[in-house]
């Protein structure tokens, strides 16, 4: 019967990541803030994406690949952590990237150079028609030249990367037994590709049953959401032999707060970001936390989220593309 600890998984993190009480934000939002520090995680500059990888690249590694393929946006944290860990392994990263050849390679894209990432972009408009087939063509050329290639989806999101996120709720639910506190009511993240969240709804199923899951879309509308997470979910749980199953309607995604698309800063991220700074100390992103933090404060003044209610933010990390929109969070 197949575990968590029947996969494969390369330790990349540095585990487990802290849960921080963030008091004075909490107030200002209307709940009981807590915010688990996956921005912490470290390894190639640290965020959520290091908990899938451990197990992607453990596969990598099995099936002798050199070549690790992946996609993402302009400022994709995901795209960067891949990039470092094919420097730690050896292999070549490429990065199929959505976006416009850049004018300067700034915060997550100066990371991916340092890495020595090799680049490809592709014009927003044309992206989601040539992904695909970029990504396979890229893996072709591998092959051409007697390499393995590994492709990973966007995200790291599939039921193995997953994976990394039903780990994280046994690591968060032994922090809250050994603070003797009782199981938060609501876990809240940014949802970019559906992944994390994914192996949050299998984890909370496992630990916590009371405990509800709300993702806030920082790219797509909700329906694609339910539909993807809980595909997602199934595959995973399946995977571990639980006969837990998800419909799309199980799925709590909230939108309205991408602001003018994915990657572009919102006039309520801008907000939460100065706020989470100047009231706690905390650096939340502008493409993902910064979004969500703003998610969460709109859920609670529609009443979506009751007043008072213990939360645990997920903080996936994007450190470095505060600096791209240095202007626009500094003016």
């Amino acid at each position: 019967m197949p575990t968590l600890d029947s996969y494969a998984r390369t330790p990349l993190g540095f585990f487990p990541t802290p849960v921080e009480a963030l008091p004075r934000l909490g107030a200002a939002l209307g709940v009981d803030l807590a915010i688990k520090r996956d921005d912490f995680t470290g390894f190639g500059g640290g965020g959520n994406k290091v908990r899938k990888l451990e197990y992607l690249v453990a596969e990598a590694l099995a099936l002798k690949a050199k070549v690790l393929i992946t996609t993402g946006g302009h400022q994709s944290n995901h795209a960067r952590m891949v990039a470092a860990a094919a420097c730690k392994f050896g292999m070549r990263a490429v990065l199929v990237l959505r976006g416009n050849p850049p004018a300067e390679y700034q915060g997550n894209l100066l990371l991916d150079r340092l890495f020595g990432a090799e680049f490809e972009f592709l014009s927003p408009d044309e992206y989601f028609t040539l992904i695909d087939g970029r990504m396979a063509a890229h893996a072709e050329a591998a092959r051409a030249k007697g390499e393995v290639p590994y492709v990973i989806p966007l995200g790291g999101a599939s039921g193995l990367g997953a994976l990394g996120y039903v780990r994280a709720v046994d690591e968060l639910a032994a922090q809250y037994e050994a603070a003797g506190a009782k199981p938060p009511e609501l876990i809240v993240l940014p949802v970019g590709s559906g992944g994390t969240m994914a192996g949050l709804e299998v984890g909370v199923r496992r630990r916590w049953k009371g405990t509800r899951v709300l993702g806030i879309s920082v790219s797509r509308d909700s329906k694609w959401f339910q539909e993807r997470i809980s595909a997602i979910a199934n595959e995973t749980a399946a995977m571990i032999d639980s006969t837990e199953t998800w419909a799309p309607s199980d799925i709590q995604v909230a939108d309205g707060y991408v602001g003018p698309g994915y990657g572009i800063p919102s006039e309520g991220s801008v907000r939460r970001i100065r706020e989470a700074a100047g009231l706690e100390g905390v650096l939340l992103d502008p493409v993902y936390t910064g979004k969500a933090m703003d998610g969460l404060a709109g859920c609670v003044a529609a009443g979506q989220v009751k007043r008072g209610t213990r939360v645990p933010f997920i903080h996936c990390g994007g450190g470095p593309s505060l600096f791209p929109f240095a202007k626009q969070l500094g003016a």
